[in-house]
């Protein structure tokens, strides 16, 4: 059995100002916060405990998720008080974890739909100290690279380069060796891409990657993440949050959660999802658009590729575009 941690403390300042009261990970994509999407990943793979390393408006996250029981999992929180880098969060929330189980570190930025379950199982097979969940992209150019060898072990992490040697590139879910995890220095500002990974495969140690090209998505930018959600209602990814007790219509258009009230005559489309509480006029026309919880969208009024946020309320007749929309701002996303 495996534990977990999810690393959502990040402060979301590119998808400002949505970020500003709501950490990103617990933001809305298919009806549910990010957080929520990667709980029921890890729980399918029989990870049950997991620890949310988090920082930033950490306040928000116990009242919506609590001590994860209806979810049927157990979940605890480690605070950062100061910023320790992806290593230095590990390490702080390895502190409420015991044993010597396998730990799988998520990466709040990211949807993923890759085969965790085998991840884990090869990185036990291997006795790997570190097994990394790595997919190829078309062009590594903005990424850095990840070369492995014939035996899938890591041979090197490589920096942004105009001539990439291999186009996998880190995915950003990584399995650990418990002992890995508890070498890392406490109260420290570590990277373990820039630090911990490097020095391992220099110190030859048993750091392999899992190449799997499933559906793979980092959402910290606006557009990626409205594509995020999109692709979350329509299907091209997966997401075993979605189930009959949460949702009220789901087709492979758009998205209704159970709790909110769309008119007959409103028209949802192209991978649109309203939220539960939110209220949808008659002749609206919503499409490819993320309705938060508790918004309001008046009567024909046209949203096209905007992100409405909790409790924000649209206008009549109203008519929006590729837009960020809060209680009191409408900002274009940048495209």
């Amino acid at each position: 059995m495996s534990v977990g941690i999810l690393l959502v403390g990040g402060f979301g300042t590119r998808l400002m100002p949505l970020t500003k009261n709501t950490p990103k990970p617990m933001l809305t994509v298919a009806g549910l916060p990010v957080t929520e999407h990667q709980l029921a990943m890890a729980k399918r793979a029989g990870i049950t405990t997991v620890v949310l390393a988090t920082s930033y408006l950490s306040e928000v996250f116990i009242p919506y998720f609590g001590d994860g029981s209806k979810w049927g999992m157990n979940l605890l929180y480690a605070v950062e008080k100061e910023p320790l880098g992806t290593g230095g969060a590990i390490r702080n929330a390895a502190k409420l974890l015991t044993g010597t189980d396998s730990i799988v570190v998520f990466n709040g930025d990211v949807l993923s739909s890759h085969n965790l379950t085998e991840q884990i199982r090869q990185h036990e097979l291997n006795d790997a100290d570190v097994t990394l969940h790595l997919t190829s992209v078309s062009d590594a150019r903005a990424y850095g690279c990840v070369p492995t060898d014939s035996d899938g072990r890591v041979t090197a992490f490589l920096e942004k380069m105009e001539n990439p040697i291999t186009n996998t590139i880190n995915a950003g879910c990584y399995v650990f060796k418990s002992s890995v995890v508890q070498a890392i220095p406490q109260d420290t500002v570590i990277s373990v891409e820039r630090q911990t990974f490097p020095d391992l495969v220099s110190n030859h140690g048993k750091v392999f990657g899992f190449i799997d090209d499933s559906y793979w998505l980092d959402i910290g930018t606006p557009k990626a993440l409205l594509n995020g959600a999109k692709d979350l209602v329509t299907g091209a990814a997966e997401s075993a949050a979605l189930n009959e007790s949460n949702v009220l219509t789901h087709t492979s258009d758009f998205l209704v959660m159970k709790g909110a009230v769309v008119d007959p005559s409103a028209v949802l489309d192209g991978g649109t999802c309203v939220s539960a509480g939110a209220v949808v006029g008659a002749g609206a026309h919503i499409t490819g658009s993320v309705i938060e919880p508790n918004a309001t969208i008046g009567a024909d009024a046209q949203i096209a590729d905007s992100f409405v946020s909790a409790g924000a309320i649209i206008e009549n007749s109203a008519k929006i575009s590729a837009a960020f929309v809060t209680n009191g701002e409408i900002i274009s996303i940048p495209q």
